[in-house]
């Protein structure tokens, strides 16, 4: 929040008599005051300055107060600061401009304390709620994937939930081997310390290779890959995955760093999931249970593939795979066919 009822308000105005009253008026409420003689001054002292308002007179020598509202206005820094033009009634025709020029409000000379005062205050109190919900929004957004913040804001807009569908993706699982063992020998604010900086290193390289989180599961991420080449970033991802773990493994809880990782491609519904009152926007479907089956099977610091990840990504130079294997997987009613995924080593 950024608490503009702690922030100075800036009075522009050419008239000292004016600029003295205003100040009276916005000290007598509690405001720290600052105030400037001309448009030039209130730019520079914009830039350098985060105000909680500002009081602009129309008309004033050189850069007059439409123009000084514009630049000030463009500036990062104030999209959102309340600007109130403050105008003579014989300049009101000219406050079509001041708003063209994305001015919040006018006060009409003389001023009225009892107006000015409830006119700043509501444009305060807008603009606070304005970057409250800006905080909660990041903040929410931290612990959603973008598609979902996606499917949101299109609920939001329209009051429909979108249907589901199927989509050719990838997915890729990671898990971190001998977690539950090894959490019955490590304090369990140092296991969460130490957990949650491995997985934001993997989030962040997900990101990286264009992919995106669906959901943490527990020990590991589920994540996914959409569109050109998805096979290619999910494996090139894991690849990074593992040898970051292989980096940092040192010291008496090495184990936790062994990494395993299963990555299939195929299609999968995308939807939501679950009651009204508590909805999931996830991917269901053979090819999620394959890679999370696969991510099992993967031995520690491994990469297992499915037979068409193998096929979109055997003639990549950056990958190297071993011989083709059949396995058993649970749930699945014939030998899978798979393959393990390992650096190629370039001389």
């Amino acid at each position: 929040m950024q608490q503009l009822f702690h922030k100075p308000i800036l009075v522009v105005d050419d008239q000292a008599a004016t600029r003295m009253l205003i100040r009276k008026y916005l000290e007598t409420d509690g405001y720290h005051v600052l105030d400037v003689a001309s448009g030039e001054a209130a730019i520079e002292l914009a830039k350098q300055s985060e105000l909680g308002g500002i009081l602009l007179d129309l008309k004033l020598p050189g850069i007059d107060g439409i123009e000084t509202c514009r630049r000030i206005r463009a500036m990062p820094q104030h999209k959102m600061t309340p600007i109130l033009i403050v105008t003579a009634i014989d300049e009101i025709s000219a406050l079509s401009k001041a708003f063209e020029a994305e001015c919040d409000d006018f006060i009409v000379k003389p001023i009225n304390h009892v107006v000015l005062r409830a006119r700043l205050k509501g444009h305060i109190q807008r603009t606070e709620l304005y970057y409250q919900l800006e905080t909660v929004q990041k903040t929410l957004n931290r612990y959603i994937s973008p598609q979902t913040q996606k499917i949101v804001e299109q609920y939001a807009g329209t009051g429909d939930y979108p249907p589901p569908v199927k989509r050719e993706l990838c997915v890729l699982f990671t898990d971190i081997r001998g977690f539950t063992q090894l959490s019955q020998h490590i304090e369990p604010e140092e296991l969460f310390t130490l957990l949650s900086r491995h997985l934001a290193y993997q989030v962040d390289l997900v990101y990286e290779f264009g992919g995106y989180v669906d959901k943490y599961a527990g020990d590991g991420i589920m994540a996914l890959f959409e569109g050109q080449e998805m096979a290619q970033r999910a494996c090139l991802c894991a690849l990074d995955i593992i040898a970051h773990a292989h980096s940092i493994v040192s010291g008496e809880h090495s184990q936790l760093f062994s990494v395993g990782c299963g990555i299939s491609q195929g299609q999968a519904v995308v939807g939501n999931i679950g009651s009204p009152e508590h909805l999931d926007y996830s991917v269901v479907g053979e090819t999620v249970n394959l890679a999370a089956r696969l991510c099992g099977h993967a031995e520690p610091m491994s990469i297992v593939v499915s037979k068409d990840i193998y096929a979109q990504t055997k003639g990549n130079k950056n990958f190297h795979y071993s011989e083709e294997q059949a396995i058993a997987v649970k749930g699945f009613e014939q030998a899978v066919k798979v393959y393990e995924l390992t650096p190629q080593v370039i001389d």
